[in-house]
């Protein structure tokens, strides 16, 4: 049997929305029907079950019905009385003890016993109060985003006369909603002055964003739409959200700052809401700015995304955004059209993200994302402006050299090199408590170690803590930069003294790479490009490796080494991906050495049978050798024993154009090679290294030979002493040390690992290809 519907409830929801209305004071001037609805839904979790569109129409019909208010007076009430008298007055009888404040008094009641004698407010009336605002203070901690959506009933001049003025520290409109979504004004929040290494970027935006949001008039005047996006991507810690933040306290205009994450809402149609409601409240207030951090997180290409939710909100998105330019001017969607006659305002939106390239494509087109700013890796004239930003507040004690600073800090974005300024802080309070702890254990002999940091700190130890110059260059050893914790190889601790001879070949690395990384002012004038890769070949164990690790240790440089065949991979594409990410991360880090040992393994000869993977793999490496991206700061060097199967086209100028040749060492190279191995040996001083060197067993030795000779004599020595100490002989003093007689028995196991013929067939090729 079907349920008989109960008799009024249409009228009675209708009444209750009504009390709810008055009771919030959501009938004001200008507020829309939408707005009212979603603020109901927010304090009252019951209404949120109700059906959007006949919701609304019923709100739309309430708001209809009750008469605008003329004056804060309590003439109201009695237009109200004469609106509604008899079923106030049954409603007022029947239910004296659940009547609301706002309700009107008896029909009978006249208006001035109304204004002088009110009746008193019940008390329930006050605990419905604080719940009510206990809900909506969690409610704004929740989802700020969403929060007293209907606050925003001012003018947008007067919101901006509001903000500009006292930084939302008063009156009754949007401020005090504003300030708790993370608006920053005032001396609060950053300026363009405080922003080091941008003056190209924020000489385009004083033109382009700036003065058309403070002089809305110009643009206009001209008939130009003015900027309406700005996309901001660059590696993290490069200053994008920092950037928003002082275009906002700049321009003095309302500012809506939401992260993307915030809007992702699991029920079915709120996120798009949200964003509906953000730009609402932005519109409103115009001009004004909407700053989104993290766009790509809800603004992802549409063909990728997997949920059909997420790609609803990337359309909303670009609803909201459409929606608006079609409203700009004078009465093109502000509540007052009389203030936007007066000063015309726009909201600018701002995105930014790390990931560009993952963005919807139709995001980035004008209209909507206009401008697309790179905040990229700071070269050192930007660090040295940072640090200059960084250091202003510190106290310092000495000579700075910031250029100094800013040469020794390759790939640090801005806040990398504020991790540098604390770290150079903590340096120096280590410095001055390392002086109090070993003179506390100096007083106190040793005991109580533990208590020494419990001695208050008297004014004169205070006083005399500084940083210095010597703190930040050891920071800069200790603070790795974000972009180097992934992909890069440590800087090898080898040095040319630990190579042994060579002095060709260093002379023109120190004269092509090193002095080019450490004085490019040097080239730079004379338009000398050094960019042409090496390639170093020759007989195995000749020290290829050994100089390029040398070479990066010299230079000081980002330095990733690459081992060749590592790169391939049994997935199609893969291969190719990862020598696009290792230039990529390269240029990012600049100056950047790549060095690709065996790197015959990926550049083989194209058009033999079964080298399919090889060849897309070597194809990709030539385009990034000398292709369209330019390489700027990125040196490249190979190194193989191989190069007759190498491609021609990666020996060709502009590649890895300088082959230099690598040969067997000679007689005083031998000696540098023997007497680098072994300074970490207890050799014994009766053995001539030099005239070791000389003998004819050493005449074929490469640089490994060399190393294990040396090797082999210290295991005879260790193997001598082991053999006294088994038969319990105390005196071990002839094996303490390696003797000649040590090294003639490593001579007789030690063979040369090059033959004749391929000292010859090597020969041969340094003919053929060697640039020397």
């Amino acid at each position: 049997m079907r349920k008989r519907p109960r008799p009024g409830g249409a009228g009675n929801f209708e009444k209750r929305i009504r009390r709810r209305i008055l009771n919030g004071g959501l009938a004001g001037a200008g507020a829309s029907a939408e707005d009212v609805a979603s603020t109901l839904r927010v304090h009252y979790p019951e209404l949120r079950r109700q059906k959007p569109d006949p919701f609304t129409a019923l709100v739309r019909r309430v708001l209809s019905s009750i008469p605008s208010p003329s004056s804060p007076s309590g003439s109201d009430g009695g237009d109200y009385d004469d609106a509604e008298d008899s079923s106030a007055s049954r409603h007022r009888h029947r239910h004296r003890h659940r009547h609301d404040a706002h309700a009107s008094t008896s029909s009978s009641t006249s208006v001035s016993d109304e204004v002088a004698h009110p009746p008193p407010a019940p008390a329930y009336d006050v605990t419905k109060s604080v719940i009510r605002s206990n809900y909506a203070a969690q409610t704004a901690k929740r989802n700020p985003a969403s929060n007293q959506q209907l606050e925003i009933e001012e003018t947008a001049e007067k919101a901006r006369r509001l903000i500009t003025s006292d930084g939302g520290a008063g009156g009754d409109a949007k401020p005090e909603a504003m300030a708790s979504e993370g608006i920053v004004r005032g001396d609060k929040g950053p300026r363009f002055a405080d922003l080091g290494g941008m003056e190209a970027v924020i000489e385009e935006l004083m033109m382009e964003v700036v003065v058309p949001l403070c002089h809305p008039e110009l643009p206009q005047r001209l008939g130009v739409r003015p900027v309406a996006g700005l996309l901001l991507h660059g590696p993290p810690g490069c200053g994008k959200t920092t950037l928003a933040h002082a275009i906002a306290n700049e321009t003095g205009v309302p500012f809506y700052k939401i992260s993307a994450p915030e809007v992702v809402s699991g029920v079915s149609g709120a996120s798009e809401e949200n964003i509906r409601g953000l730009f609402q409240k932005a519109y409103r207030t115009a001009p004004s700015i909407v700053f989104i951090d993290e766009i790509d997180a809800i603004a992802s290409k549409r063909e990728n995304l997997q949920r059909e939710m997420e790609r609803r909100i990337v359309t909303q998105l670009m609803t909201c955004m459409d929606q608006f330019h079609q409203n700009i001017g004078p009465g093109g969607g502000d509540l007052d059209a009389e203030s936007s006659e007066k000063k015309p305002g726009y909201v600018i939106v701002i995105g930014a993200t790390n990931r560009p390239d993952a963005v919807d494509q139709a995001l980035r087109r004008p209209g909507r994302f206009d401008r697309e700013i790179s905040l990229g890796v700071p070269d050192e004239n930007a660090r040295k402006q940072i640090l200059k930003m960084l250091i202003q507040n510190l106290r310092l004690e000495g000579n700075f050299d910031l250029f100094k600073i800013a040469r020794a800090t390759p790939g640090f974005v801005g806040a990398d090199l504020k991790a540098l300024v604390d770290k150079a802080g903590n340096l120096a309070m280590k410095r001055i408590i390392d002086k109090r702890r070993a003179q506390y254990y100096h007083e106190h002999n040793g005991n109580s170690k533990h208590d020494w940091w419990r001695q208050p700190w008297d004014a004169g130890e205070v006083e005399g803590l500084h940083i210095t110059m010597y703190d930040f260059e050891e920071a800069t050893k200790m603070v790795q930069p974000s972009l180097r914790r992934e992909g890069f190889s440590s800087v090898p601790d080898v040095t040319w003294d630990d190579v042994g001879g060579l002095n060709s070949l260093r002379k023109e690395f120190d004269r092509c790479i090193i002095r080019c990384i450490k004085h490019p002012e040097d080239y730079e004038v004379f338009g000398v490009n050094m960019q042409a890769g090496f390639l170093l070949f020759g007989p195995p164990g000749c020290g290829k490796t050994l100089i390029a690790k040398a070479v990066a240790h010299e230079a000081g440089a980002n330095f990733i080494h690459i081992k060749g065949p590592e790169l391939l991979n049994k997935y199609v594409g893969e291969s190719e991906s990862e020598v696009r990410k290792i230039f990529t991360r390269a240029r990012t880090n600049s100056p950047c050495i790549l060095f690709f040992d065996e790197v015959d393994a990926l550049t083989t000869k194209r058009g033999k049978e079964g080298g399919w993977v090889v060849e897309r793999l070597l194809n990709q490496l030539l385009i990034e050798l000398d292709g369209a991206d330019q390489r700027q700061g990125v040196y490249v060097i190979g190194a193989t024993n191989r190069i007759d199967v190498i491609d021609d086209a990666v020996l060709r100028p502009g590649r890895f154009g300088k082959k230099h040749y690598v040969p067997l060492p000679g007689a005083d190279e031998r000696v540098s090679i023997l007497k680098a191995h072994a300074r970490s040996k207890p050799i014994s001083s009766d053995v001539d290294l030099e005239a070791l060197a000389r003998r004819e067993e050493c005449n074929n030795l490469t640089g490994a030979d060399l190393a294990s000779l040396v090797n082999e004599a210290a295991m005879a020595a260790l193997e001598e002493r082991l053999d006294f100490v088994e038969h319990g002989t105390s005196s071990m003093s002839s094996s303490c040390l390696i003797e000649l007689s040590h090294f003639e028995r490593a001579l007789s196991k030690v063979k040369p690992s090059v033959s004749e013929q391929l000292i010859k067939y090597y020969e041969a090729l340094s003919k053929r290809y060697s640039s020397n």
